[in-house]
C-alpha cells in the first residue's frame, strides 16, 4: 500500500518524470489488514478483485506508470536496482517500500500475502484443527475467524500472556480471557520448536522482519534490520527513501528516537512526506504522526493511539473484564502518551487529540469511565 500511494501521489502532485513500479507479487497492490479479517470470512473466486476491501482504483496506464509486478528486487548499486531477472533499473530517486517478511520457524505456514490468506481460509472453511504459534495481533485475529467458522483452535504463546511485550499484565490477562470465552485454547509460557502433533494445520504468527537484505551494506539499519531514515524519510544514501514497515524514522515527537511502526496508518501517511521531499527537495515535509493501529478480536474493536513507555502510569477507565473499557498512559509529568480503547471509540477519538497535544490530565478524572476523557484535561 505504501508503494501504491507513493506512485499515486507523485502523479497527483505533478511529478512528470518516469515512474517504474516494481513489486514481487504478481497482482495489483492491495490492502493487507483485511487478510486476517475479511478475507478469512469470504467465500468465492480466488481473486483480489473479488474482495472489495482489497482493491484500489488507480489507472496505471493513464498515469504513465511502468508496471513490473511479479519481479523481485534482489540487489542495489548506486543509481540502480537489480531484479531477479538480472535487469538493471536506473533511478534518480528510489523509494523502498518492500515491507516485512514473516519470521519463519521451519514449520507451519505464515500469513502475509493474499495467497496465504486464501490457503488459510480453505483450512478454516474445512473445519480442521488449527494450531497458531503466537498470541499477537495476527494470531488473535486468525483465532477469531477460525472459531467463528467452528474450528478447534489451540494458540501457543511463548510469553506469559498475550502481547506481554506491548502491554502490562492487566491488559494481557484480560485478553487471555477473550480466547477462553471464544472456545480457543490458549497455552502461555509455551515456546515450541516443532509443529504440534495434535493439529491438522499450523500457522506461525510470531512477527515480521523488514525486507532489506537485498539492499546490501551501504545502508544504515536498526538492530531489527529496518532502514534508518531521517524525519524526511531519506536514508543515509542520498536520493533513496524508505516508507512503511521497512523504515525506522527519526521522530521529532519522541525526542529524535528512531521508531518503526508496523501498522496500516503509518504506511498510509508516509507517502505524503516522501512525495513532497522527492518533488520539492529534502526538507519539504516531515513525517511524524501519532502512531495508531486497530484490531478486531473476538467481537471487540481494539484501538491504540500514541506510544507509552515502561515508566508511564496506566490508568484504567472501567474494568478490563467488562465488554468495553480503556486504558490511558500518563508520563511522569501527567501528560497523555497513549490510549488503548476496547469498544470505546469516543475515548479513542478524544485520546488521539490529547496524546497529539501532550495534554496534562488529572488521573482521578481519567479513571471516571462515565465522564468524557477530555474532562480530565487540566
Amino acid at each position: 500500500m505504501a508503494g501504491l500511494h507513493t506512485v499515486r501521489l507523485l502523479r497527483e502532485k505533478g511529478f512528470q518524470g518516469t515512474i517504474t513500479f516494481l513489486g514481487a507479487e504478481e497482482h495489483v497492490p492491495y490492502d493487507r489488514p483485511p487478510l486476517s479479517k475479511a478475507v478469512l470470512k469470504y467465500r468465492g473466486e480466488d481473486a483480489v478483485e473479488d474482495v472489495a476491501e482489497l482493491a484500489f482504483a488507480f489507472d496505471f496506464e493513464a498515469a504513465g506508470v511502468t508496471l513490473r509486478f511479479g519481479e523481485r528486487a534482489v540487489a542495489w548499486s548506486p543509481g540502480a536496482v537489480i531484479t531477479a531477472a538480472g535487469d538493471r533499473l536506473p533511478y534518480d530517486a528510489l523509494v523502498v517500500a518492500t515491507g516485512g517478511e514473516p519470521v519463519r520457524l521451519g514449520f507451519g505456514e505464515t500469513l502475509r500475502t493474499f495467497e496465504d490468506a486464501v490457503r488459510l481460509r480453505e483450512t478454516i472453511g474445512a473445519g480442521k484443527r488449527l494450531a497458531i504459534v503466537g498470541a499477537g495481533w495476527i494470531g488473535a485475529e486468525v483465532a477469531t475467524a477460525a472459531r467463528a467458522a467452528g474450528c478447534e483452535v489451540v494458540v501457543h504463546e511463548a510469553r506469559e500472556r498475550p502481547l506481554a511485550a506491548v502491554f502490562p499484565a492487566a491488559v494481557g490477562d484480560a485478553m487471555a480471557v477473550w480466547y477462553r470465552q471464544a472456545g480457543a485454547v490458549l497455552r502461555c509460557s509455551d515456546p515450541i520448536s516443532a509443529a504440534p502433533q495434535d493439529a491438522d494445520h499450523v500457522l506461525v504468527a510470531v512477527g515480521a522482519r523488514p525486507d532489506t537484505r537485498w539492499l546490501g551494506p551501504a545502508f544504515h539499519r536498526a538492530s531489527d534490520g529496518s532502514l534508518l531514515v531521517s524525519e524526511h524519510l531519506e536514508t543515509n544514501v542520498p536520493g533513496v527513501y524508505a516508507v512503511g514497515d521497512v523504515a525506522a524514522y527519526r521522530s521529532l515527537r519522541y525526542g529524535g528516537e528512531h521508531i518503526r511502526v508496523e501498522h496500516w496508518d503509518n504506511a498510509l501517511r508516509g507517502p505524503d512526506a516522501v512525495v513532497a521531499n522527492v518533488i520539492e527537495g529534502v526538507g519539504a515535509e516531515v513525517h511524524d504522526p501519532v502512531p495508531y493501529f486497530w484490531s478486531e478480536q473476538f467481537g471487540r474493536m481494539v484501538q491504540y493511539v500514541g506510544r507509552h513507555s515502561a515508566t508511564d502510569r496506566m490508568v484504567l477507565r472501567g474494568s478490563p473484564h467488562e465488554p468495553s473499557w480503556a486504558a490511558v498512559w500518563l508520563d511522569p509529568l501527567h501528560r497523555a502518551t497513549a490510549v488503548l480503547a476496547v469498544g470505546r471509540p469516543r475515548d479513542l477519538a478524544q485520546g488521539r487529540r490529547l496524546v497529539a497535544a501532550g495534554t496534562v490530565l488529572d488521573a482521578a478524572r481519567v479513571a471516571d469511565a462515565g465522564a468524557p476523557l477530555t474532562s480530565a484535561a487540566m
